[in-house]
């Protein structure tokens, strides 16, 4: 009876380490092919499209197959398998689409610059950083505390032990052992010479310059609605004058027409009328096209994807702020205490100093303590003999202390690199400083030169509207000629133009002066 089991479980032994080693073997053949696939997975050569190889049982592959054009005239066609998924807007957590914005509500600057706050993704992607941040300040202050883990290990063993041939027949001995244990461990550093305070240092200071970021991220975007709203506004101004040009450009031509009709006029000054009016057209569209372009960008910077009704025209009536009075030495100082990158920039070589500190404590010895509860019962089986069961406990406490000898180098290269780091900081934040201090001046001598040009265009739009009607009087009562009315007409529309441009120009230059100082924290005080 023994042989006869002996061998089923000899048998059994082979069966099973064939089929072990089958599977093996498959699995080593699959991701030989899984490697030599890989090379099909991109394009042919640099000048050839992707196209799936067939190989890929993805659903973005296979829908690749389905939609993948196949020229019939040689031409390499680089398209890309479409996916409807990828037009799915997704919902934001927190935001409620039914209720971001109000279709029937016309807009202001303030109100935009609210809902830029609510519905921007750059806001939210720097809000997310910053609970990263903050998480990361959390997860070093852990390392504190000791670490306590349980562990429970189960197991079974049979063991066959055969036989001397005494007897003529092959007989052997049959054992089995099973059991558990059950274990509680403490583990606890307990001194490192100010390591994970370093790192503490660092990764608060690093929390620090994402909040701070993230507050930069709203003053970045308070300035771009701002000034994608002045620029939607003279956008519309610019439209409303390239009409005025055009129903001149009429008034010129039926003055034309009346003289021709008199027979006072000659061919060539029709024509030259006609040619207005279309030169009219023709810049009038391109103002219609140019406030589209503008409404568009407003919309982007908001962050919406729908139209909204937006009152920009108001702006236009808005009285121009004065030129910046305070000492130019005294913004550059304001600016730099309160700017958003140059206090992160500072926070950044705060933590880079504390991570030189970090490293040099990595050799420098460690003080730990740890301990264990474990018990552990087992039962062990002999073929013919009764049951041997057994049951044990144990429990330990251990205080130890670790030295770094020798890492091929290791340590010191670590504390070269953090070092390294904390003078690229200090290289960085002294960079950030100085192009702190350029976007200062140049934005003072912005808003100075946009409110000189209004100044300037504002002489000109009443002087080009002098000339216009003195021209067109003057052709009407037929001692003018066509051309002067004609060009008095196109100036006039330039300077309006330029005065429209020049009103923006000096209420984006005062809001990104207020910017590059660090002033603009709200949407309060903004037309």
């Amino acid at each position: 009876m023994h042989h006869a089991s002996a061998s089923v479980r000899a048998g059994a032994s082979v069966i099973a380490a064939a089929l072990a080693f089958t599977v093996v073997l498959g699995l080593m053949l699959m991701l030989a092919g899984c490697a030599s696939n890989a090379e099909n997975m991109t394009s042919p050569s640099p000048d050839q499209p992707w196209t799936p190889s067939g190989d890929e049982e993805t659903g973005l592959w296979s829908r690749a197959r389905t939609h993948q054009p196949t020229p019939d005239d040689g031409t390499a066609h680089f398209s890309i398998p479409a996916d409807s998924a990828r037009a799915q807007f997704p919902l934001t957590k927190g935001v409620d689409p039914d209720r971001t914005y109000d279709p029937d509500r016309t807009y202001r600057l303030p109100e935009l610059i609210d809902l830029a706050q609510r519905t921007n993704p750059a806001t939210r992607t720097a809000w997310q950083q910053a609970r990263q941040a903050a998480l990361a300040v959390g997860m070093v202050e852990a390392t504190y505390l000791p670490v306590i883990s349980a562990t429970v290990i189960g197991g079974y063993q049979e063991l066959t032990t055969p036989l001397p041939d005494v007897l003529g027949e092959n007989l052997s001995v049959d054992t089995s052992e099973q059991g558990t244990t059950q274990m509680l461990a403490l583990q606890w550093l307990l001194f490192d010479f100010g390591q994970r305070q370093a790192l503490a240092t660092a990764a608060k200071h690093t929390a620090i310059a994402a909040n701070i970021l993230f507050n930069g991220t709203h003053q970045q975007l308070i300035f771009e609605v701002s000034q994608a709203y002045y620029l939607y506004g003279a956008a519309i101004q610019r439209r409303g004058f390239a009409e005025t040009a055009l129903r001149n450009a009429e008034a010129v031509r039926t003055a034309v027409e009346a003289r021709e009709a008199q027979g006072l006029t000659t061919s060539v000054e029709s024509a030259q009328a006609r040619q207005a009016v279309a030169q009219a057209e023709l810049r009038r569209v391109q103002a219609e096209g140019e406030e589209r372009d503008a409404y568009q960008n407003l919309l982007a910077a908001v962050g919406v994807n729908a139209r909204l009704q937006v009152d920009a025209l108001s702006a236009a009536s808005r009285p121009l702020p004065e030129p910046a009075s305070a000492p130019l030495e005294a913004t550059i100082r304001q600016a730099l205490s309160q700017r958003p990158d140059v206090a992160a920039s500072y926070a950044a070589l705060q933590a880079s100093k504390a991570g030189v500190k970090a490293a040099q404590a990595g050799s420098l010895p460690k003080l730990y303590a740890g301990g264990n509860l474990a018990s552990g019962t087992g039962d062990f089986d002999v073929s013919g003999l009764p049951t041997i069961g057994q049951q044990g406990s144990g429990n330990g406490l251990l205080l130890g202390v670790t030295v770094p000898l020798y890492d091929a180098g290791l340590r010191e290269a670590q504390v070269r690199e953090a070092e390294s780091q904390a003078e690229m900081a200090a290289d960085e934040f002294q960079r950030v400083q100085t192009a702190a201090v350029t976007e200062i001046v140049a934005a003072r001598n912005a808003l100075r030169t946009a409110l000189e040009s209004h100044r300037a265009a504002s002489a000109l739009v009443e002087a080009a509207a002098t000339t216009y009607d003195a021209a067109l009087a003057a052709y009407r009562n037929g001692v003018g000629t066509v051309d002067a009315a004609t060009e008095a007409d196109t100036a006039l529309l330039d300077a309006r133009q330029a005065q429209a441009e020049a009103h923006a120009a000096t209420l984006i230059g005062a809001v990104n002066l207020a910017f590059v100082v660090g002033s603009l924290t709200s949407g309060e005080g903004l037309p």
